[in-house]
């Protein structure tokens, strides 16, 4: 029992530092260029912020809770080396299933932001010349017309914000199917115990 519980404390030690690191990396590319496009001159003068451009914020918010939550992931694996402060199993596996579905919840919030911005994207450049425009500007009048930095930013922090995501579902789906394989070094609690043995690793 005491080798099941090993095995799969250093699968949620392993994987949740790989996902820890993997969203903490794309979280800093679309930050960085966030606070370069923020803090420029030239900001004065470029488009102002959509709503999407708020909501793709609110996606990189999403994926630092993501983050987080692999993180936690490291912490559970060592409670559950532990003999003396290891979880029920219903807890644990409340655990991953939370995570799988906030990163749900982010890869379906991220895929439609770009649709639309990618749609908007489109029609802005359906109205230049399709012989190929040298300047993203379409319209002089009116600047939530034009096509600017803040735009790409956008379209780079849904694009990291879905990778994450799709790194966070992938390490839960795979941390729950050992669960299921390892059930019986967990405490047992109300739920029905399962008959499956660690051996079935």
């Amino acid at each position: 029992m005491s080798l099941a519980a090993n095995k799969i404390s250093r699968a949620f030690s392993r994987l949740g530092w790989i996902g820890f690191w993997i969203q903490a990396v794309l979280l800093i590319l679309p930050i960085i260029a966030v606070i370069y496009v923020a803090s420029s001159k030239v900001r004065r003068d470029a488009t102002p912020l959509q709503f999407v451009n708020y909501l793709a914020l609110a996606g990189l918010m999403l994926m630092a809770f993501t983050a987080f939550w692999s993180y936690r992931y490291t912490r559970l694996a060592a409670r559950i080396a532990n003999p003396d402060s290891r979880p029920a199993w219903s807890s644990v596996a409340r655990t991953v299933w939370i995570g799988v579905l906030v990163a749900l919840i982010g890869m379906t919030i991220s895929l439609l932001l770009l649709i639309i911005e990618i749609s908007g994207l489109l029609m802005l450049l359906l109205k230049a010349p399709q012989g190929g425009v040298p300047v993203f500007q379409t319209s002089a009048d009116d600047r939530s017309n034009w096509v600017s930095t803040i735009n790409v930013v956008s379209l780079l922090a849904e694009l990291c914000t879905v990778v994450g995501e799709v790194f966070l579902l992938g390490i839960s789906l795979w941390l729950l199917f050992r669960l299921t394989k390892l059930v019986g070094c967990f405490k047992v609690d109300d739920e029905p115990a399962m008959t499956e043995t660690p051996s079935a690793s």
